[in-house]
């Protein structure tokens, strides 16, 4: 902190999923701390719009906020968009980042930027930090080489692997765990419709993270380092339930109290490749003490209180 001034944390991409999250747990800490918001979408009179791909706008940005800590919560993270649309997704997960990361370090502000499970192939897990990486799509190969633009330009700064994420949303497809409850309640009116049953994915297991236990998680860490206890290199967070998505649409019709006609997918069928299990080991941030994990029913039934208030695209 310099000068005695309070503790100061740039949050990027406020405005997404995760950021939201993140946002609200910081305001907890809003007395202690000063917390400045960007958003690209969806921004509000309390954050500063931002777009990362405009690096003299960033640049501008963190001199002029002069932040002891950076917390990188804006990215593509839709695999068929970046397989699609590659320089997309290599200006918001590389370009901005290497930006942000050399801005930071001249200012000597730490970066916390999250990244992916998809830097793993799937196909031994679970894995630790230093396993070795191997994207099989654009996706990852996006997220894995702005990592190592990250440390490379900032080795002190901290990447943040995650799994699929879910959590407050403001409409359903926000988050592949949410975007399957407009099919599942469809599929329960089907009896007496042309409408199909919905087909689910039971190939690939995955591990859906509740994004206010992330925002505790980045908290923990942001605290760590403003008391001096910096975490660098990569770390992991991850649910430990493993469901496929057709466990995730059964337990969705149940808390929904609905006879969904699911159908389970037993071979993959996305057009983009995907993983078939990259569970990811939490255990470095664990023996510091950090983490918080909602059981998965507790908290998509908190979401789903809300059906059918939102829309459903």
């Amino acid at each position: 902190m310099r000068g005695g001034e309070r503790f100061t944390v740039a949050l990027i991409g406020a405005s997404g999923l995760l950021g939201r999250a993140v946002a609200a747990e910081l305001a907890q800490n809003a007395k202690e701390w000063r917390i400045v918001r960007t958003a690209h979408r969806r921004g509000d009179a309390d954050s500063v719009s931002l777009d990362i791909r405009d690096h003299d706008a960033v640049r501008a940005f963190l001199r002029d906020t002069t932040p002891d800590a950076i917390v990188v919560a804006a990215a593509e993270r839709r695999p068929d968009v970046c397989e699609n649309d590659p320089a997309l997704a290599r200006a918001l997960n590389v370009d901005a980042l290497r930006t942000i990361a050399d801005e930071a370090r001249s200012l000597g502000a730490w970066v916390l930027s999250m990244s992916t499970d998809y830097v793993f192939d799937g196909t031994r897990p679970p894995y630790l930090p230093d396993d070795a990486p191997a994207p099989l799509n654009a996706y990852g190969r996006s997220k894995l080489d702005g990592e190592r633009a990250l440390l490379g330009c900032h080795p002190k700064s901290c990447v943040l692997r995650l799994p699929l994420l879910y959590g407050p949303v403001v409409d359903w497809s926000e988050s592949a765990v949410t975007s399957l409850t407009p099919a599942i309640v469809a599929s329960a009116n089907s009896a007496h419709s042309a409408s199909a049953p919905a087909t689910m994915d039971a190939w690939a297991t995955r591990y859906p993270t509740y994004t206010p236990d992330v925002a505790v998680v980045i908290r923990h860490m942001l605290e760590h380092h403003a008391r001096g206890a910096t975490i660098s290199g990569i770390t992991q967070w991850s649910g430990d339930e493993p469901m496929t998505k057709f466990d995730i649409a059964e337990r969705i019709a149940r808390v929904l109290n609905v006879n969904a006609k699911l159908v389970a997918q037993r071979t993959p069928t996305d057009s983009t490749p995907r993983p078939r299990d990259c569970h990811l080991d939490s255990a470095r941030l664990e023996s510091l003490g950090i983490g918080r994990r909602t059981r998965f029913d507790t908290a998509i039934a908190h979401l789903l209180a809300r059906y059918p208030a939102l829309p459903s695209q």
